[in-house]
């Protein structure tokens, strides 16, 4: 991920297409977790200020979030003394912006239900049709 931030960026370019510099992150994201928990964006569900119960991880990386309703983005204050988690709203419901994972203690959170979230980053991997695309 880090040696994709310094990608070329192409004008033009739509998201997820030959040659975009944003790529979209949803779904079954198991792939991309530590700590082996598995995950899916599209069924984020509600976890408590000390358990994941059905809570996401977010991995590793840079992200943008678009505003997504019943949804909030928690860090983990750790307390090493008591030995326990204490998950803190960094990012409240409806609100987008720019995440940094670590991919162990930043979690997607559903106030009700489960949520469907789209994460963006930068791509990585899709392969482009040619050189020099403009």
């Amino acid at each position: 991920m880090a040696l994709a931030l310094n990608k070329i960026i192409i004008a033009n370019t739509a998201a997820n297409s030959a040659g975009s510099y944003a790529q979209p992150l949803t779904g079954n994201i198991a792939g991309y977790l530590t700590g082996g928990l598995t995950g899916n964006l599209s069924a984020v569900g509600g976890g408590n200020a000390t358990a994941m119960i059905s809570a996401v991880y977010i991995p590793a990386g840079l992200y943008w979030l678009p505003n997504t309703a019943n949804l909030t983005i928690e860090i983990n204050a750790y307390n090493p003394n008591t030995s326990t988690n204490a998950w803190t709203i960094i990012m409240g419901n409806n609100t987008g912006g720019m995440i940094v994972s670590d991919g162990f203690n930043v979690r997607a959170n559903a106030i009700s239900g489960t949520v469907n979230v789209t994460l963006f980053t930068v791509n990585g991997g899709t392969p482009v049709s040619g050189t020099f695309l403009s």
